[in-house]
């Protein structure tokens, strides 16, 4: 059962969940609408302004041309000439005073934009939660710089990250001088690789992927054969003169000739083009130089996986749920893309995204348990009060979520599978226990407690 009032939170987040997060939606929609009549009286006022500068530029000119005849024939200012001078003065005032009154215009627009975010976003949001819920304020500040600074190292940014430690004294240092190595060592090894990568040096990369040669084929990756192909395919590039070089470098394909027989056929039969030229040949593909982004996306994502660190940095939202890719932050970061892993994103990351779409559907439950008078419920640090549906692209690891108590499981209360095989968490199990004897809550099976075994995804 579920704890005393979250059933009914359970129920109205469900409710809400969608109409909250369409809300939200309509609520940054209303606010980019604002934006976009802004920038569009800029570009009009841009456009208006040169146009009109460009007109008095050319008067001017003219003027002045006049008045260098009339000093070159020595004769007085005519009458006419004064007039034109008086227009041209009057012209020019006229334009600047239309052009100031334009501009005034323009910051009415914008005080609009912020007027429309003062509606349709509440400013404070802390009160969302209770500050119980959380660590003490120290702690989430050392979060923040840490999330930071490994930021800041996948950008390949190692002296900017190195001074913000020992402007905020963060436990990675080992004096104030020095960052800690093992922490910062992956980073510095990794944005060197990428860098030689987009130098389309492959000698680190291949060198990398040789001694990482064992892990990387239990993840099944096949970067090692990319680069060789890669290297390979420079070899054919270099016409004729290369050909026995690379009839040399072919033996290093032996070892990928079973998944890869396919690509190596297709590379081997090249050769018989390379004295007329493979630019003109069916092989002319084999020269694209989108090989050199797919090797560098494919190393980040293998040595992601072989890292444990995220592909992500941990200030990318590019893969953030449901929000239009104009209110993202492009997080294609180099050392970032070299590092990461298939399992967590950083915290940061993972905050920012996950509370982006969670946000308005919390807002909603603190109004239900404002209005409920059940202040009490929500007071676990572990688990949010209901179920938010964040994505595929939040799931970094299998959730277990007991069937019968409706909480997820965890080390202390870790998943359990009977002998009829139902899972349930441990908890459920001993209140499920009578008489020293366990009958199976959705089969008619009874069982001895002790028979159960523990299940780890």
């Amino acid at each position: 059962m579920l704890r005393p009032g979250l059933t009914v939170l359970v129920r109205m987040g469900r409710e809400s969940g969608e109409t909250a997060s369409e809300a939200a939606m309509e609520q940054c929609a209303s606010v980019e609408r604002e934006v976009d009549k802004v920038l569009q009286k800029f570009l009009t006022y841009g456009q208006h302004c040169e146009q009109s500068l460009e007109e008095l530029l050319h008067h001017v000119g003219q003027l002045r041309a006049e008045l260098a005849s009339a000093a070159l024939q020595g004769t007085p200012l005519s009458a006419t000439l004064s007039l034109v001078m008086s227009q041209c003065c009057r012209k020019i005032k006229d334009t600047v005073q239309k052009l100031a009154s334009d501009h005034k215009d323009i910051h009415s627009s914008v005080s609009r934009v912020g007027k429309a975010i003062d509606r349709n976003f509440d400013s404070e949001i802390c009160g969302v939660v209770s500050d119980a819920v959380w660590d003490s304020r120290e702690k989430q500040q050392q979060i923040l710089q840490m999330a930071i600074v490994e930021h800041l190292y996948q950008q390949g940014m190692l002296s900017v990250a190195e001074e913000l430690c020992q402007d905020c004294s963060l436990p990675l240092q080992e004096s104030t001088l020095n960052v800690d190595l093992d922490f910062k060592q992956p980073f510095l090894e990794l944005n060197r690789i990428l860098e030689a990568l987009h130098e389309q040096d492959l000698g680190p990369a291949l060198e990398w992927a040789v001694s990482h040669r064992q892990r990387l084929l239990e993840l099944n990756s096949s970067l090692e054969f990319k680069l060789h192909r890669l290297h390979f395919i420079r070899l054919l590039a270099g016409g004729p003169e290369k050909q026995l070089e690379a009839l040399s470098y072919a033996r290093h394909f032996q070892p990928f000739a079973r998944l890869h027989q396919r690509e190596i056929q297709v590379m081997m039969g090249s050769l018989v083009y390379l004295r007329l030229g493979l630019e003109k040949s069916p092989y002319c593909h084999l020269l694209d130089n989108s090989h050199w982004a797919e090797i560098c996306e494919t190393f980040t994502r293998d040595a992601c996986s072989l890292l444990g660190l995220s592909v992500e940095s941990p200030l990318s939202v590019r893969t953030l749920p449901r929000v239009p890719d104009r209110w993202q932050c492009a997080g294609l970061l180099s050392a970032c893309w070299a590092l990461g892993l298939a399992a967590p994103a950083p915290a940061l990351f993972c905050s920012f995204a996950s509370g982006c779409v969670a946000l308005p559907v919390l807002m909603n439950i603190k109004a239900v348990i404002e209005q409920r008078q059940c202040t009490g419920v929500w007071s676990h640090k572990d688990e949010l009060p209901i179920e938010i549906e964040l994505g595929m692209k939040c799931w970094y690891h299998s959730v277990f979520a007991c069937p019968i108590l409706r909480q997820q499981t965890s080390d202390s209360n870790p998943p359990i599978k009977l002998i009829c095989g139902h899972v349930i968490s441990r908890d459920a199990l001993n209140k499920l226990i009578n008489g020293g004897k366990l009958k199976c809550p959705y089969c008619p099976m009874e069982q001895n407690p002790a028979d159960g075994k523990r299940i780890i995804f």
